[in-house]
């Protein structure tokens, strides 16, 4: 009886071991592969006989198998049944060079021809895949909430003059497209609301639309902002993060102020662009993307290229189909139609009723040549709006400290006239440029943006301070 028990007990065993979902390697105390099932064998992608005798480390990334040997000394001091590198993320390796996400327990095997260890090995892949859907599903929710509680400038496109239908057309023309557009034009002109119109009018506008700003995040974050990190990726990476690039497949990433994007990671752009393909900060994988860029700047990228600030071969890819926004004092038939549109829009917002926009305001209005363009005049209407308790606009007009020059004043005087503007602006803030009460904030003005025109402006801090 004992002895039919014994034949039933491993005639069980045989049955458990070769028909088990997960592969079973059996090793020696020396690493050397004593017997695999076929689970083993599809896993890995090698025939049975070709792993028997062999080093079990050949089922392991390089990386790993330099320490492994000691781990292996360790466990064969003292074997018990327990998983195999406990809180660590173990991989196996396929016979095709592939890495693959695993969990591994170990437990003694005690038989005639000495101590064995059973290795079950379950592949993790389909269960990260899941956990990888949910965190994108999770990291897509929350970029969202990030967007509809953002204040967008325009909700509208506003305006009749042949240069925004120029745009416009362009717009039509290039959205069902796949091609790469750069977006052009002084600060405030509205880039975004452009870049968002084609991808409403792209067949892509299913999928998301994810911006980065690339001057508004510190360089030694844009890389994983980008393409997002692994955890222990670096110091307080303790989560796997998943990037703007990543988030955006299927759809659009739009890339503002892309002037600003490091040198370093141009060429990491450029190759997931050119590749549809890329690897998370301190990742080993290759994760497929397909994405739409487009990018906007309101720097002059062929002038960054001579100077080499900015790569050629980046610059040539984004400049497939280049959309140049005018900026708001060649729309100056617009400005009416924009200054209805904001007052309308922040009264409603601040349960104000006003009826009537004054003539002289509006002529007033009209005569400026908001140099901050459309983003200027909407911040002004905002304030105009806020002084305003009755039916009738009221509108800070000293603030434009108007000019009686006429319209078709050269360039050199729109320099002057933006120069004195900046530092009227810049003492009224006691020469702060950043903060809430800082001269951007007041000009509606990035800080960055800002302190690239007081250098193009010649503007010295002892001139306004």
């Amino acid at each position: 009886m004992e002895e039919m028990a014994r034949l039933d007990s491993a005639g069980l065993f045989e049955k458990l071991f070769e028909f088990s979902p997960d592969a079973v390697v059996v090793v020696d105390q020396a690493g050397s592969i004593v017997r695999a099932n076929a689970q083993a064998e599809a896993m890995f992608g090698y025939e049975r006989h070709d792993l028997i005798g062999q080093s079990v480390e050949m089922l392991m990334p390089e990386r790993f198998r330099a320490i492994h040997p000691r781990h292996r000394t360790n466990y064969n001091a003292t074997p018990h049944r327990r998983p195999m590198g406990a809180g660590l993320e173990l991989f196996g390796k396929r016979k095709n060079g592939t890495e693959f996400p695993v969990d591994i327990m170990l437990g003694p095997l005690e038989t005639e021809h000495g101590p064995l260890v059973l290795t079950v090995i379950r592949d993790l892949s389909e269960k990260k895949k899941a956990e990888e859907d949910l965190r994108r599903s999770e990291e897509e929710k929350r970029y969202l909430e990030e967007e509809l509680i953002t204040a967008h400038q325009f909700e509208e496109i506003i305006g009749n003059t042949t240069g925004l239908k120029r745009v416009l057309k362009q717009v039509e023309t290039v959205a069902p497209t796949d091609a790469t557009v750069l977006v052009l034009g002084e600060t405030g002109t509205g880039k975004e609301l452009i870049a968002r119109a084609i991808h409403n009018l792209s067949p892509r506008r299913d999928y998301p639309f994810v911006k980065l700003n690339c001057s508004a995040i510190p360089a030694g974050l844009l890389e994983s902002e980008l393409f997002g990190h692994e955890k222990g990726a670096f110091t307080g990476a303790i989560a796997q993060k998943i990037g703007r690039l990543e988030l955006a497949h299927h759809g659009t990433l739009f890339l503002d102020e892309i002037g600003d994007l490091p040198l370093e990671l141009q060429p990491k752009i450029l190759r997931a662009l050119q590749e549809r393909e890329f690897e998370r900060l301190g990742g080993t994988r290759t994760i497929p993307v397909n994405v739409r860029l487009v990018a906007a700047t309101n720097r002059d990228l062929a002038k960054m290229v001579e100077q080499r600030e900015f790569r050629s071969d980046l610059y040539y890819r984004l400049k497939v189909f280049p959309i140049e926004i005018p900026p708001l004092r060649e729309r100056l038939e617009d400005i009416p139609l924009l200054v209805k549109y904001f007052v309308n829009q922040h009264a409603r917002r601040m349960n104000r009723r006003i009826e009537t926009i004054p003539p002289e305001i509006m002529r007033a209005l009209t005569r400026w040549r908001w140099p901050g363009n459309v983003r200027e005049l909407e911040n002004f209407m905002e304030r105009a709006v806020i002084l305003s308790p009755g039916p009738a606009l009221r509108a800070p007009l000293a603030e434009l400290q108007l000019t009686a020059e006429p319209a078709s004043q050269p360039t050199a005087s729109l320099q002057d006239a933006e120069r004195e503007h900046i530092l009227r602006v810049l003492r009224e803030a006691k020469g702060m440029i950043s903060g809430p009460a800082g001269a951007a904030k007041r000009l509606g003005l990035k800080r960055t943006t800002l302190n690239s025109k007081l250098k193009k402006l010649g503007i010295k801090r002892s001139d306004y301070i």
